[in-house]
């Protein structure tokens, strides 16, 4: 809210604003703005609210495939979605990012002091344009303000070459000049821009690799080497390191809970005010029966968790036929800081008690956490009071690894320091010092058939568990060219038999009970779910795969397709390319 407090202060400051006289008419000045450090500092403050807030956080992943959720999103429903119903095509952060810049240009103040604000600007408008990229591929590339009827305004886009090259020279000015230091995590500093540069180049590098029809993976590695060395000036010189004080049991979901972020880990993060009355929606979202889109994680997904020992859990024939109580013992620690396990317990009325997964939530017996207090009293509203990681010293750790690993150049000890320190922090006991040579076969065949390196596949593991949730898994897929895992079927834990109670959080007490036939009479505290072929007149959402057996499955006959190429890149909006034809469509979508 302050945000958008400051950037209206701004445009008022800037071109006048009636519903304000209480300013003094003479700071409705360029430069009262450029010539004031006061007026370069709160006019940087508005580039902060094109940062994601709380609910784009914790929902960015509403569509991935290790999620279920109530309905199909209409991007994977064949004819539902199209330059109509697009959106996002909005380039007003652009414009008032521009004007600072050239407003930069003519201010009297300190060069060093200028290049600082310049850095902050280019960082963000290297944020902007990552974000149109991912989206769109080609756009335009407009670095200066653009008036009404400005022959610009019919240019055609500027091909994803230049764009990413243009992205990274922002982002590496915006290194090499931001002074700022902040513990609060909430500003942006020299290392939150290589971490961007990080992110930005190992995207594109492995977009470029696996993506041959563009032809550009002649260029893939010396992206992918870009991003390896802003992840090494980030872990050489950030003063970052792993997060672990609270135990295996707890420090992996302390990152998403606390007040304040840690800084030890968080880099940049959505800070959370009670005071300013700033809170997010997350426990609202991933409770509630009837708000937000209802995640829950898929068997297929939660099958790829490590057994604590550090072999794959699906090592064991018996993995098929566990029951949820059996499967969530003796697993990657994150596992159970991810989603409600036994032993997971919620305070009700300012009491701890259990809380196994709630069914009138979910629908695969696998209901998130990660993002959530551990608070009834929150599930009602916007009132959750932890802040949210935007970027963190994982996610470099990981781009680094993947980088490196694409390159073919990573070594033992890259791996201890990377993926051997998040696994260390889940409890994993094994085989986090060296690199593997064993391919996991589950992995491969359900996942990523294609790659035949332990290391990389591993790699790909952890980067999917680590970072679950938070946003990068629909994109990860794009750049990996692995759209189709989007059409994964939707099932959740097994169920053994009909009619039968389960204990879900193993406290004595049973909590749901299957069946196709109406029981005769309710059971205490238990929830009777229908998995019945049909429901009201119509097919059921909610079956069991074998009929009075097997996994949960959802949706089953709902249509999700992921067209190839299509979807990987959205389409432009038609009302867009109306006023642009010049623009052209993306293919596929005309």
């Amino acid at each position: 809210m302050k945000h958008i407090l400051i950037a209206l202060l701004i445009t008022c400051t800037l071109w006048g604003c009636s519903k304000l006289d209480q300013l003094p008419r003479e700071s409705a000045t360029k430069e009262a703005v450029f010539n004031n450090q006061g007026g370069l500092e709160t006019y940087s403050l508005s580039f902060y609210n094109m940062l994601p807030k709380g609910s784009d956080i914790h929902s960015g992943d509403n569509m991935s495939d290790y999620f279920a959720r109530t309905q199909v999103p209409d991007f994977l429903v064949p004819g539902n979605y199209n330059s109509r119903t697009t959106n996002g095509w909005n380039w007003v952060d652009l414009r008032n990012i521009n004007y600072f810049l050239e407003g930069l240009n003519e201010s009297i103040l300190d060069p060093a002091m200028i290049n600082h604000y310049r850095g902050l600007a280019r960082f963000f408008r290297g944020w902007f344009y990552f974000e149109k990229v991912k989206r769109y591929g080609d756009v335009p590339w407009i670095n200066r303000t653009i008036l009404l009827n400005d022959p610009a305004l019919k240019n055609k886009r500027d091909p994803r070459t230049l764009i990413i090259d243009s992205i990274i020279a922002d982002l590496d000015f915006a290194a090499a000049n931001i002074t700022t230091t902040d513990i609060t995590r909430s500003l942006i500093t020299k290392y939150t821009a290589y971490g961007l540069i990080s992110r930005v180049c190992l995207f594109e590098g492995t977009f470029r690799k696996y993506h041959l029809d563009y032809k550009l993976e002649g260029t893939a590695n010396a992206l992918l080497q870009k991003a390896v060395a802003a992840a090494e000036k980030v872990i050489g010189e950030g003063n970052f390191s792993v997060f672990n004080s609270a135990g295996s049991d707890k420090s992996y979901r302390q990152l998403f809970t606390d007040l304040k972020p840690i800084s030890q880990e968080i880099m940049l993060s959505y800070v959370v005010d009670p005071a300013y009355g700033v809170f997010h929606d997350a426990n609202w979202s991933l409770t509630s029966a009837t708000y937000g889109s209802r995640l829950n994680f898929i068997r297929t997904f939660i099958n790829t968790y490590l057994n604590i020992d550090g072999t794959p859990f699906t090592g064991n024939p018996a993995y098929r036929t566990m029951t949820f109580m059996q499967e969530t013992k003796k697993r990657d620690m994150r596992l159970q800081q991810t989603i409600r396990t036994p032993g997971y317990k919620r305070l009700v009325s300012g009491t701890p008690k259990s809380a196994p997964p709630v069914f009138s939530y979910t629908y695969t017996g696998y209901q998130p956490i990660k993002f959530t207090q551990d608070d009834e009293s929150l599930d009602g509203g916007t009132r959750n009071t932890n802040s949210l990681p935007i970027m963190r010293y994982a996610e470099i750790l990981l781009n680094y690894a993947e980088a490196k690993a694409e390159l073919g150049t990573l070594t033992d000890a890259d791996w201890n320091m990377t993926v051997g320190a998040l696994r260390r922090r889940a409890g994993i006991t094994g085989n986090t010092g060296s690199k593997p040579v064993t391919i996991d076969t589950y992995l491969q065949q359900n996942y990523f058939p294609a790659i035949a390196d332990a290391s990389l596949l591993e790699i790909r593991r952890e980067r999917s568990i680590e970072l679950a949730m938070e946003g990068f898994r629909f994109y990860d897929l794009v750049r990996w060219n692995r759209g189709k895992l989007l059409e994964m079927p939707w099932t959740g834990f097994y169920v053994p038999a009909l009619d039968t109670p389960m204990d879900l959080d193993e406290d004595g007490n049973n909590d749901v009970r299957f069946y196709i036939t109406k029981p005769a009479g309710a059971l205490p505290g238990v929830t009777d779910i229908n998995v019945g072929p049909t429901i009201s007149g119509g097919t059921n959402p909610q079956q069991l795969n074998n009929g009075s057996s097997g996994e949960l499955t959802w949706l089953k006959n709902a249509k999700r397709e992921f067209a190839e190429p299509k979807n990987y890149l959205y389409p432009i909006p038609e009302t867009d390319l109306q006023q642009n034809p010049n623009l052209g469509q993306n293919p596929g979508w005309d």
